[in-house]
């Protein structure tokens, strides 16, 4: 992997992104990048594997009530729908849990996408962490990826900010 040259796409906030559906493990269809009534945030996790990912999505889950007074929220991996099952029946976590990111959606978001250290990690490539803040419109208003299982928002930080945008009606950054 040493010397490989990576490409990467970079999320447009301002603008749309593409319409992406998930499937729940409650049997669902979670739709994001199309209009819909609320603010949306998405939380991209490594998956299974990851005991990081755990912590920062119990931590998500103790204030589940508190972003959902605000926006929806949308957790998706890349993992398969028997890892989510098993996940979301070991935590018990409240929130719709989504699984089947492909890798085209990761790019199209802007992701760091890794290959497993070991058959014991996971088998195939995976997403690394990410929040996406989206308007009711659809467009992109917050971006924060990471290239490794260590660097997650401060869920506390990350609503109040959210919530100061929601309500000044606050412009999208990063345009300059």
């Amino acid at each position: 992997m040493a010397g490989r040259k990576m490409t990467m796409h970079r999320p447009r906030v301002g603008e749309p992104i593409g319409k992406m559906e998930f499937q729940t493990v409650n049997g669902e269809t979670c739709t994001i990048g199309q209009a819909k009534d609320r603010w949306t945030m998405v939380f991209v996790y490594r998956g299974r594997h990851c005991p990081r990912c755990k912590r920062f999505l119990n931590k998500l889950n103790a204030v589940l009530s508190q972003w959902q007074a605000v926006m929806d929220v949308v957790v998706v991996s890349c993992d398969s729908k028997v890892k989510a099952v098993a996940d979301k029946t070991e935590f018990n976590w409240d929130f719709d849990l989504c699984y089947g990111l492909t890798v085209p959606q990761m790019r199209a978001l802007g992701l760091y996408v890794s290959e497993p250290l070991s058959e014991a990690e996971t088998s195939d490539l995976f997403a690394e962490p990410g929040a996406f803040g989206l308007r009711p419109d659809g467009t992109l208003m917050l971006v924060d990826i990471s290239n490794g299982p260590a660097a997650r928002p401060d869920l506390e930080e990350l609503l109040d900010g959210m919530r100061f945008n929601i309500e000044n009606d606050r412009p999208v950054r990063g345009l300059a």
